[in-house]
């Protein structure tokens, strides 16, 4: 069982996207199922409706989930699976203020140590628990030996008691911390592979070391996702707009090219262009490199075409709301003007619309062609371009830069574009709405 579990705090960026396509190709590989978790146990941090904005775009992508949980629905088991470690002496209350704490750190950032828990609570009598009648958190008790896992990627990996320390559990208004709620989550839910970014490398010990505790053997394996950076080689941030997966898809970016392209970086394929289906046939999470991979948007951009070329007619009317067979034509035809659908789109409806501005310098000879246009409509235009043009020219004595600007102005909208000869075979039975004024 595999599962995406993002949090609804923020616009859904490129490496949780990653993230769940990862977890779902995997998924349609075994059969073993896919789950949809929505992490909004950060009540501080979460933003109405981000819940179902993320639901959306994983439908945009063609990523379905068998069931969908919602973690703060889970509270009451969090709170008696820590009382359970509670009572089992895996864990224990900690009446340490934070002030207490931050004195404590600072005391160990003066010494040039890192900071680690000192074990002050956890050597507290029951008589003294008991008695005690401050706010308390919930910790872990730290491990007694080094915690290793065998990361797919990664390969393996240890950490040292140290390094996980007695982390907190449970908050003192008795909400779960991120690694408690995710461990236990994880274990009744029966997710057996965690996909996820290299960021939650150092949680899975601590997440391993609570569902021991609480005698879970039922084994999870791991792969930790490499971080994106940015064009400028340094980590991707909110401030980088194609880390938005929204931003992307407003930029005319396809899902499925968007896809292709996640699934590309840094990782080896047997080809360049695929679907998630396709990539469903070959993927190995192993081949994904340790290293960071750089976004090309260069490269996401070259995608991107492809697949608008490679999309049948109707795929292009949903992404398009074109319908009309010679504007699909137009869509792919201007990819050689293009990689953005966006722009493809904003160039076809030019050709179409009956209101385009024209200046002054070309007005005169553009409605010189047009007339003659007109004219040759009503014994039907040739088919051919070079025909088209000889009888246009004879019709009108116009040549050069005179009769090629006005003649691309009226067709295109624009002065400069692709080459008419082969623009005018896919419009030429449109020539009547395309040079018709506004009534």
């Amino acid at each position: 069982m595999y599962r995406f579990a993002p949090s609804p705090t923020g616009d859904m960026h490129i490496g949780n996207l990653r993230a769940a396509i990862f977890n779902y190709i995997c998924s349609l590989q075994d059969k073993s199922g896919f789950i949809l978790r929505i992490e909004d146990t950060d009540t501080e941090r979460n933003i109405d409706g981000k819940g179902e904005e993320i639901k959306k775009i994983l439908a945009i992508f063609g990523i379905k989930w068998d069931a969908e949980y919602i973690q703060s629905e889970n509270l009451k088991f969090h709170r008696q699976l820590a009382s359970q470690l509670l009572i089992n002496k895996k864990a224990f209350a900690c009446f340490c203020t934070p002030d207490e704490l931050e004195a404590k750190k600072e005391a160990a950032k003066a010494c040039g140590e890192a900071y680690r828990y000192d074990g002050t609570c956890e050597r507290l009598s029951d008589s003294e628990v008991l008695e005690n009648e401050k706010p308390f958190v919930i910790r872990m008790k730290k491990p007694e030996r080094v915690m290793s896992f065998t990361d797919l990627i990664k390969g393996e990996l240890s950490f040292e008691p140290d390094a996980i320390d007695s982390f907190v559990i449970m908050r003192a208004d008795k909400t779960p911390t991120y690694n408690f709620a995710c461990a236990v989550d994880d274990m009744l839910e029966g997710v057996t592979c965690v996909i996820r970014g290299e960021d939650h490398t150092s949680n899975t010990p601590k997440q391993e070391l609570i569902r021991e505790a609480l005698g879970y053997n039922e084994r999870i394996s791991y792969a930790h996702l490499p971080i994106i950076l940015n064009e400028d080689g340094k980590k991707m941030s909110k401030r980088d707009n194609s880390s938005s997966v929204k931003w992307l898809l407003e930029s005319g970016f396809l899902p499925e090219a968007i896809t292709n392209y996640l699934v590309l970086l840094g990782n080896k394929t047997p080809v360049e262009i695929f679907t998630m289906s396709e990539a469903a046939q070959w993927f190995d999470i192993k081949n994904v490199s340790r290293s960071p991979a750089r976004f090309d948007i260069k490269k996401l951009e070259q995608i991107n075409r492809e697949h608008i070329r490679l999309a049948n007619n109707k795929r292009l009317s949903e992404i398009t709301g074109f319908t009309d067979e010679t504007k699909l034509s137009l869509v792919r035809f201007y990819t050689q003007e293009s990689s953005l659908l966006t722009e493809i789109i904003e160039r076809v409806n030019l050709i179409y619309n009956n209101e385009k501005q024209f200046s002054s310098e070309h007005l005169a000879n553009i409605n010189q062609i047009r007339a003659s246009i007109d004219d040759m409509l009503a014994t039907g235009a040739p088919k051919d371009y070079d025909e088209f043009k000889k009888q246009l020219m004879g019709a009108t004595n116009l040549k050069g830069k005179s009769f090629f600007i006005p003649l691309r102005l009226l067709l295109t909208g624009s002065e400069h574009g692709p080459e008419l000869s082969e623009l005018y075979p896919i419009i030429s039975k449109d020539l009547k709405a395309i040079i018709k004024e506004k009534a």
